[in-house]
């Protein structure tokens, strides 16, 4: 059997699009651990500017109507033999038209959402989707031989528009540097990050804006935001409203070495986003040894918690996101950080280990 992932995109690590990065990460440990293996992406610029691989990608033409796909897609799908396709992410016009054409040729097609159905996600243009959703979304999943839901969160969301027995509840893996031991970054300074897409609303970072202005009163501490988008003017103006705009730096976006060499001089990382899948970004900062303080939205705080490598708070909370930087600023006062970094390891080796995730994976398929 060869697994197709199809994304829209290229599947660069390096950029952050998190469903590009998982898609990347799943096909690189399938083909490692020799499996058949191939990407194909949907996108406006069909060139091949990414680093090597080891398995082939493929790049057909992003259509103008998103309702239709290029005839040399329709025509890959027709040809394939043995295949199963493996699609990357939720209300995208574009997918239901692939879905229609692997149906039609009689293929076998599988869904991951990437938290697109989850409760909160649903709630945003709530009208809009339940129409799209009886016109385009459900004749899609009827299509999908199973549904990978990343957590419990998008699990629920799903059943409630759409009860079924298709759904399999997996994380990602993540594809992780050597463990670093945690070290005091600044001695006389406190640093809160945050890295990610300046999606103010979705990302929480209205409540990451109001708990470190709480926070932050007679205390030497930053808060780092590495991320763009055309809502940093936007951002720009919450900042200075708090009056904290002198407190913070705002790094824009950042990859590759660059962006992990800012977030291993974090002392804290935070993700009180109000929606996800599964943010890569907290995994990220816990390979160097970083804890993290996450909403319950993230579906990853159970592990979080479980581990004991950040905190988890109540979604849309500011007095818990506050109340989490005070306990982990004492624990960095009092030079008890190293425990967390130690914990995240464990979790990252226990949780999100591709090698022993990548077997579970092929419940999907068969």
């Amino acid at each position: 059997m060869e697994i197709v992932h199809i994304v829209l995109g290229k599947a660069n690590p390096e950029r952050m699009n998190g469903v590009n990065k998982v898609a990347y990460q799943l096909a690189s440990r399938q083909a490692a651990s020799g499996r058949s293996v191939q990407i194909w992406g949907i996108s406006d610029d069909l060139t091949h500017n990414y680093g090597v691989r080891n398995f082939e990608t493929k790049l057909f033409k992003k259509r103008k109507n998103p309702f239709t796909i290029s005839s040399k897609l329709k025509q890959a799908i027709v040809k394939s033999k043995n295949t199963t396709f493996h699609l990357h992410g939720g209300w995208v016009p574009t997918f239901w038209a692939v879905a229609k054409c692997i149906k039609k040729n009689n293929k076998k097609s599988v869904l991951t959402p990437h938290g697109a159905y989850n409760t909160i996600a649903m709630e945003t243009n709530k009208w809009t989707k339940k129409i799209y959703f009886q016109l385009i979304e459900k004749s899609l999943l009827n299509t999908m031989f199973k549904i990978h839901a990343i957590g419990a969160s998008e699990k629920e969301g799903l059943e409630n528009i759409y009860p079924n027995s298709k759904q399999i509840v997996l994380p990602y893996g993540f594809e992780r540097p050597v463990n670093e031991p945690y070290t005091k970054r600044f001695k006389n300074q406190f640093i809160i990050g945050f890295v990610g897409r300046i999606d103010i609303h979705t990302k929480g970072l209205d409540l990451l804006v109001a708990a470190f202005k709480n926070f932050s009163k007679d205390k030497k501490t930053k808060l780092w935001i590495v991320g763009d988008s055309n809502e940093m003017p936007q951002l720009k103006i919450l900042l200075k409203n708090a009056k904290i705009s002198e407190d913070t730096i705002l790094y824009g976006s950042k990859f590759g070495p660059e962006k992990d060499e800012l977030i291993k001089q974090m002392d804290i990382f935070t993700h009180p986003s109000r929606n996800e899948g599964l943010p890569t970004a907290v995994l990220e900062a816990a390979s160097f040894g970083v804890p993290s303080i996450v909403t319950k939205a993230t579906n990853v705080g159970s592990y979080l918690s479980k581990h004991q490598a950040g905190k988890c708070i109540k979604n849309e909370n500011v007095s818990d996101l506050t109340t989490a930087m005070e306990e982990l600023y004492l624990a960095w006062k009092a030079n008890n950080m190293t425990k967390y970094a130690a914990n995240t390891n464990t979790m990252l080796n226990q949780e999100f280990n591709w090698h022993k995730l990548v077997v579970h994976f092929d419940r999907l398929y068969n």
